[in-house]
């Protein structure tokens, strides 16, 4: 008799002890849910995703560049119509790609349509010379490259002389066409990485100090950016001031740009400001590859991101100087001027800031 109550009572322990050692799928999921294994398991997919679509975006990009609809100025008319026709048609052929030739009185004209980016080769077809064709470097060197390189091959299969000069090359220092690329990717990634550690370091930030020291990190990082490139390498010879100006516009942009998101989507802010900005920004910029190389679409998207409007302001400072280009500008500037508004009317969604002090007349009561 007394060996009943405590079987009893140890049947109900031991269902006590197994239920509680039984956890259901919904249970083990909040668990998990409620420990740091998941935004860590989170953050590895999303990190592998990255990788690839950086490789992606990239290699889609420039890989292998291909020409679409390349601008070309056509001078005077020849005194043999058929050459130039049968020139045109072997470059097409040879490059994959239509050219849009544009009609000009005199070679002047032309190359005025080069100083001001609207063509990037000039095309002269007259006997006894043959073609003359004359690109520009500083125009896009990709696709100089190409037009340098496809003409005399198609003028020895038609059998018509052609030579081929560089009205405009590139600096000694940066024979590629690359640096301004290098520095406008510089501007843009150190843009938001400096609001990224803004927000770690100094979350307590109210929103005009934010953006005030936004602001300042872009001054003087643009500035050495400038001076690093200049001064120090030689690779570029800038226009200091409006170079150093541009570059310092890009980095506070893309700075707002990543507290515009960290106000929206919170500690997700990363996301949208990398595919943004890096993903289909810089690819789609112009600078590593010329917008005619680039998939049609990336080429018109290109130019209203901020990374491919400071390519553009800091490609015709460089080499356009007496041919400015105000559209640039303007992309920046409004980018700006949206994620800070962005920033400014949702400020109290930013994780970050300080409580405001109490009025004096507060703590007296």
């Amino acid at each position: 008799m007394s060996e009943e109550p405590h079987t009893e009572g140890g049947r109900h322990s031991e269902r006590g002890k197994h239920g509680r050692g039984r956890r259901g799928p919904a249970q083990a999921w909040r668990d998990f849910k409620d420990s740091p294994f998941f935004p860590a398991t989170v953050l590895v997919l999303i990190v592998a995703a990255g990788a690839g679509l950086f490789a992606g975006s990239y290699t889609y990009a420039m890989a292998d560049p291909t020409p679409h609809r390349v601008p070309v100025a056509v001078v005077g008319e020849p005194d043999n119509a058929r050459d130039r026709t049968a020139f045109v048609a072997g470059m097409e052929k040879a490059l994959g790609s239509s050219l849009k030739l544009r009609h000009y009185r005199t070679q002047a004209a032309a190359e005025n349509a080069i100083e001001a980016q609207q063509v990037f080769a000039v095309m002269q077809a007259e006997q006894p010379k043959g073609v003359e064709l004359d690109v520009s470097s500083a125009s896009g060197a990709s696709v100089a490259e190409l037009l340098e390189e496809a003409g005399p091959k198609v003028g020895k299969k038609i059998g018509v002389p052609v030579q081929v000069r560089d009205l405009k090359p590139l600096g000694k220092g940066d024979p590629r066409g690359l640096a301004i690329f290098y520095i406008s990717l510089a501007a843009v990634i150190i843009g938001f990485i400096g609001a990224i550690q803004l927000s770690v370091h100094a979350r307590a930030l109210n929103p005009p100090e934010r953006i005030a020291f936004t602001a300042a990190y872009a001054l003087l990082g643009g500035f050495v950016i400038a001076a690093v490139v200049d001064w120090g390498l030689g690779a570029l010879d800038l226009p200091f001031a409006q170079s150093w100006m541009i570059l310092a516009l890009t980095m506070f942009t893309s700075g707002m740009v990543f507290t515009m998101f960290n106000t929206l989507v919170g500690r997700w802010a990363m996301l949208p400001t990398w595919g943004l900005m890096v993903l289909l920004g810089n690819p789609s910029s112009g600078g590593a590859v010329s917008w005619p190389l680039l998939p049609s679409a990336l080429g018109e998207i290109g130019r209203w991101l901020p990374p491919g409007a400071s390519v553009n302001a800091q490609h015709t400072a460089v080499y356009f100087p007496d041919h400015q280009l105000l559209q640039p500008y303007l992309v920046l500037t409004a980018w700006a001027l949206v994620s800070c508004a962005v920033f400014w009317i949702w400020r109290h969604r930013h994780p970050g800031g300080r409580p405001r002090a109490a009025h004096a007349s507060g703590n007296s009561d």
